[in-house]
C-alpha cells in the first residue's frame, strides 16, 4: 500500500496542463518589445509587417492545433513566456519542429 500511494504523489507531479487551445498573447505589446530592440528600422512599417506575420501564424495555428502532440505543447508553450515577447512565429516553429527533435 505504501508503495501505490508514493507512486501517486510521484505521477502526479508528472502531470502538465496543456493548453485546449491557442494561447492569447498581446502581439501588439511584444512587437513594440521587438522592435524596441531593433536599431535602424521604421517603427510604423515594422510594426505592421510584425502585427501581421503574427497574425498569420496566430491563424494557422488554429487551424493546425489538433495536429500537434500535447508533449510538444506542454514544451513550447512555456517556452514562450520566457523574456517576455510571446510570438505565435516562434510557437508555430517550436511546434512544428517538436517531431524532429526528438
Amino acid at each position: 500500500m505504501p508503495i501505490s500511494i508514493s507512486m501517486i504523489v510521484v505521477s502526479s507531479q508528472l502531470v502538465v496542463a496543456v493548453a485546449d487551445g491557442v494561447p492569447a498573447f498581446d502581439i501588439s505589446r511584444s512587437c513594440r518589445l521587438d522592435l524596441a530592440a531593433t536599431a535602424g528600422l521604421t517603427v510604423d512599417q515594422s510594426s505592421k509587417t510584425c502585427i501581421g506575420d503574427e497574425t498569420r501564424a496566430r491563424q494557422r495555428l488554429v487551424r493546425q492545433w489538433s495536429k500537434y502532440s500535447a508533449s510538444s505543447k506542454a514544451q513550447c508553450i512555456p517556452q514562450e513566456s520566457i523574456g517576455g515577447t510571446p510570438s505565435y512565429v516562434s510557437l508555430a516553429t517550436c511546434l512544428e519542429m517538436g517531431p524532429w527533435a526528438r
